[in-house]
């Protein structure tokens, strides 16, 4: 089964070709970030008219590397939330646009989901049942995923994104946009212990996540002390990165001991950073826990995770209408 994934809920362009839910024949992303780094951030405008120029040549160039045509395709998939509503809707008409044309079936999927479900173009992939945190620039939030298809949320956090608060962190420091490489490189080289940054919700029963009272304490300090430079940006990125680490592997492991779960799956885009991927790793097997790491190029945004989670829900029966709207809110 060949299904044609297409995503375009932020500031990524991306299409993938995937075979049978589990291997990626193509995956080709066309990335915003040079359009939007001189405002700090994404601007919703800017973001849809890029898409506009560029979905159709990213799409041409994902069925050319797979060798195949829209003709032998079995399904279009299409991310239709959560996300930035003009964005969402580049992507979504040109998903039914395709699908009329040739006459296939087409199905929007949660763009969380297919966070959750990129591990499975891994080699060594989970079943179900498992536990999902995803974390991004707009989503932390720790899911139980009992079968395919169905997904119980267990926490969330209740103010800013993890990515987020590295973003505005590194905004605060006057590095480049996004965040999350800048701080995590010059956290190499830093002393993770060299400022004690609060950690927030450290109560055990809480699966919850509060990440704007951290922001606030590096903007107090930086008021305090300067903007740092040499050694001292260096610690404070690594103080930073090791609380953001700290909170979220603690919580995850908690959900999963919880829930009575084995098998952990760390995803989204901040699953790229190099602290969190370790500290995960260390408390999953202190716990007795599997965990599951998605390449790095499969954390971030891209077409090949959408077209899996449109895979999945193809088998399951799922077909979406003509009618289908972005929904840009949508909870998974």
């Amino acid at each position: 089964m060949l299904c044609l994934g297409i995503e375009t809920s932020c500031d990524e362009t991306a299409a993938a070709v995937v075979k049978d839910a589990r291997v990626a024949l193509s995956d080709v992303v066309s990335t915003q970030i040079d359009i939007h780094r001189r405002w700090g951030g994404v601007v919703p405008e800017l973001a849809s008219r890029n898409h506009v120029v560029q979905v159709m040549p990213v799409i041409d160039e994902a069925l050319s590397r797979a060798g195949v045509g829209l003709s032998q395709l079995d399904v279009i998939s299409v991310t239709s939330g959560p996300g930035l509503q003009g964005a969402l809707l580049v992507g979504l008409q040109v998903a039914k646009s395709l699908a009329l044309a040739k006459g296939l079936p087409f199905v929007g999927v949660n763009h969380l989901e297919g966070h959750l479900l990129a591990i499975r173009l891994a080699d060594d992939a989970p079943e179900p049942p498992f536990l999902g945190l995803v974390v991004s620039g707009g989503h932390t939030t720790l899911y139980e995923v009992p079968a395919f298809g169905t997904y119980r949320k267990l926490g969330t956090t209740r103010d800013d994104a993890a990515g987020e608060a590295y973003d505005k962190v590194a905004k605060i420091l006057g590095l480049p946009y996004p965040g999350g490489q800048p701080i995590d490189a010059l956290a190499q080289t830093g002393d993770p212990k060299a400022i004690q940054f609060p950690r927030a919700l450290k109560q055990h029963d809480v699966l919850d996540w509060s990440f704007s009272g951290l922001k606030t304490a590096v903007l107090v300090h930086v008021k305090e002390h300067g903007v740092p430079a040499g050694q001292a940006l260096n610690d404070l990125c690594a103080s930073f990165q090791e609380a953001v680490a700290d909170a979220l592997t603690k919580k995850l492991i908690a959900g999963a001991k919880k829930a009575g779960g084995r098998q952990v799956v760390l995803c989204g885009g901040v699953a790229a950073n190099s602290r969190l991927r370790a500290l995960a790793e260390e408390r999953a097997v202190d716990a007795g826990l599997k965990l599951y790491l998605p390449p790095k190029r499969l954390c971030t945004d891209n077409g090949a995770m959408i077209a899996v989670a449109g895979a999945e829900a193809f088998k399951r029966g799922l077909r979406s209408a003509s009618t289908l709207n972005a929904d840009p809110s949508w909870r998974l």
